[in-house]
């Protein structure tokens, strides 16, 4: 079986997530995904963030439509920063016998070689890349084959750019955006009835 990891902050979680997990369970023919929120993320400060209930809510109405994906708590309920090595050796050992992938933007490929044990990385999962613009795709490229030299199983998708990071997306919400076209509907109205990135959360603790 072949078992896609799909990690982030997720704050909030927008239709270019939803774009880049349908795209790489075609690419790569995933038979189930993983959809893991960060507890802490390790390569940048979250703003803002929301509490981890409200994000795996939140991923739970996004993803809905995408029968391969299933929402994990599993980084939520850790203590300290959610480095990704760590995640996959707990699913490696979980699920010993599948065919690991991690799911990555370009960005996050390019500077993959600075990434926590990433050569381990390597060694316990395939990466699927998908390219988000058009500006940083021979960078891509040379990664991607500096990382074949060294035995790894890349597979790039290229797919539209999207037009905001989560972010910009705060900054659409605080300002009162609906944000349409940027989010899904259902995702919109919880961050309303929780009042997320404008007037506050409510801190909730993972169960």
């Amino acid at each position: 079986m072949n078992i896609g990891i799909y990690g982030g902050t997720f704050n909030p979680v927008h239709l270019g997530h939803v774009n880049m997990l349908s795209r790489a369970v075609k690419a790569a023919k995933l038979d189930r995904v993983l959809v893991v929120p960060d507890r802490i993320p390790p390569h940048k400060a979250a703003q803002s963030l929301a509490s981890g209930r409200d994000r795996l809510r939140m991923c739970r109405i996004a993803f809905r439509d995408i029968e391969e994906a299933e929402i994990c708590d599993w980084e939520l309920k850790r203590e300290g920063k959610s480095y990704s090595v760590i995640t996959l050796r707990h699913f490696k050992d979980a699920f010993p016998g599948d065919r690991l992938y991690f799911i990555m933007g370009s960005d996050m490929l390019i500077s993959f070689h600075k990434w926590y044990c990433y050569e381990e990385i390597l060694s316990l999962a395939g990466l699927i890349c998908i390219s988000r613009s058009g500006g940083d795709s021979d960078a891509v490229k040379d990664q991607a084959q500096r990382l074949r030299d060294m035995g790894a199983e890349i597979i790039t998708v290229t797919a539209e750019p999207f037009e905001a990071s989560s972010s910009q997306v705060r900054e659409l919400i605080e300002q009162g955006s609906d944000c349409e076209g940027l989010m899904d509907r259902g995702v919109m109205d919880y961050i309303r009835s929780r009042g997320l990135y404008c007037c506050g959360a409510k801190e909730d603790k993972i169960d």
